[in-house]
């Protein structure tokens, strides 16, 4: 034990020098991927960065963990030796690393590109891009008008994170950790890239947002086909909103609440994947996860270990209400979601709901510290099972910020599965542990 931690230092410590690189552009209307981002939600519209020319930007986020987490489902029938629902025999030891590239572009005053690839990720061994878009907060136009409606408008256009819900601000994305004090992002995680539009309106602290996509994680022109229980082959796209204040009251308050509503009323292509449009995975390798003896079942599902997808590829409407209150170092962020929806096999929507309390106190110089504890439960209705399941998650969790550009940071997690039939894999079961990630972004 004493021998893995004082490997998981070195690690960290061997990251210090990339903090040590020469002095990066500056980026007008950024988030950054150090410490200093943590909490930035929207990028904001104050003009701080004067543009002298074009500029480019390289960052960069890489995670190593070490897992030691042990799972069980007594009540599942067909359980030991060769059975259907035998568990993945786990041991503990070191995941693979994961690692994102970032470049940001400065191409006009107000208006910059930014580009994110996944080098290394759990659900892509090679690399992949994330997704590019453009955005404008300042447009080329001249005129007192244009000048006016900039100030309070941002427009962003590409293939980007969709932002639905103020979760997807504080979640992991593959390499880029830094954000999440919690190992993994929620049971029902709530995360996609679209292609399309967004349009934002932000002043004295009030916000507003519409965005129109594809509803889709890439693009897609093949023919749709029915099905009997559904003959309905339009593609429609998915149109989102939110609605939120976000002030900070004094130099040690800060409140935040925001409501947000996705949806789409038909999906006949490869699917709708707000609740699976993540390409990188959990951070929580294999658990809960079925396989024959040595060997993982050949799906890349087993990339989303611990997570929860309802499966509403056809049919979506889910809204989401966020809070988060800081005050001096105490921070609480909170979320309620209702969702419903089908796939194109189905003809009766089912309901899914998820809530998540969690509370990080924030220490020493410069908030170098942090603890935090989480509570996340989702109940929902599953095709073929009478009655509803739940899945709820504790965690309780610790880090260090060596520099802002470092961190180490480690997780206990118990996470149970109630009222799953006896049929069923995940019947009774549960897993729990502990995670510790080595984490740097700049």
């Amino acid at each position: 034990m004493k021998f893995q931690f004082k490997k998981l230092a070195l690690i960290a410590l061997a990251a210090i020098p990339v903090t040590l690189f020469a002095q990066q552009p500056k980026i007008s209307n950024f988030r950054p991927y150090d410490q200093t981002g943590i909490n930035q939600f929207e990028t904001s519209k104050a003009d701080t960065v004067p543009f002298t020319g074009l500029k480019v930007r390289w960052g960069a986020g890489f995670t190593q963990q070490f897992q030691n987490l042990k799972h069980e489902n007594p009540t599942a029938i067909n359980n030991t030796g060769v059975g259907a629902n035998r568990l993945y025999p786990l041991q503990n030891g070191f995941m693979t690393a994961q690692a994102n590239l970032f470049m940001d572009v400065q191409l006009a005053d107000g208006v910059k590109l930014n580009v994110t690839s996944y080098l290394s990720a759990r659900h892509h061994n090679e690399t992949w891009v994330k997704g590019g878009y453009i955005q404008f907060d300042k447009v080329p136009f001249k005129g007192q008008f244009w000048d006016d409606l900039m100030k309070i408008t941002t427009v962003k256009i590409g293939h980007f994170e969709v932002n639905y819900g103020d979760q997807h601000f504080r979640r992991t994305d593959g390499g880029q950790a830094l954000y999440n004090p919690f190992m993994d992002n929620y049971i029902m995680d709530e995360f996609a890239t679209e292609i399309g539009g967004e349009v934002y309106v932000q002043k004295n602290g009030l916000l507003g947002m519409i965005g129109l996509t594809s509803g889709m994680i890439k693009g897609n022109i093949d023919s749709t086909y029915p099905t009997v229980p559904d003959p309905n082959v339009k593609r429609n796209p998915s149109i989102y909103f939110k609605l939120g204040f976000d002030k900070k009251l004094n130099d040690n308050v800060r409140v935040r609440l925001t409501g947000s509503y996705y949806a789409n009323s038909s999906q006949a292509g490869s699917g709708l994947t707000i609740f699976g449009g993540d390409r990188t995975g959990s951070n929580y390798q294999n658990v809960m996860e079925k396989g024959a003896p040595g060997a993982l079942p050949a799906s890349t599902a087993v990339a989303f270990s611990g997570r929860f997808n309802p499966g509403f590829s056809k049919k979506i409407n889910t809204a989401m209400l966020n809070g988060f209150v800081k005050v001096y170092g105490f921070e609480v962020f909170a979320t309620y979601e209702a969702a419903k929806g089908r796939t194109k096999t189905e003809t009766v929507d089912r309901k899914a709901t998820q809530y998540a309390v969690e509370g990080v106190y924030r220490f020493g110089k410069n908030e170098s510290f942090f603890l935090g504890a989480r509570y996340n439960s989702v109940k929902a209705t599953l095709t073929g099972i009478a009655n509803d399941v739940s899945v709820n998650r504790t965690s309780l969790a610790g880090g260090w910020f060596m520099t802002k550009n470092v961190l180490l940071k480690g997780e206990i997690v118990n996470q149970k599965y109630v009222d799953f039939p006896t049929s069923d894999y995940r019947s009774s079961g549960k897993f729990n542990g502990y995670v510790i990630e080595a984490i740097v972004g700049f």
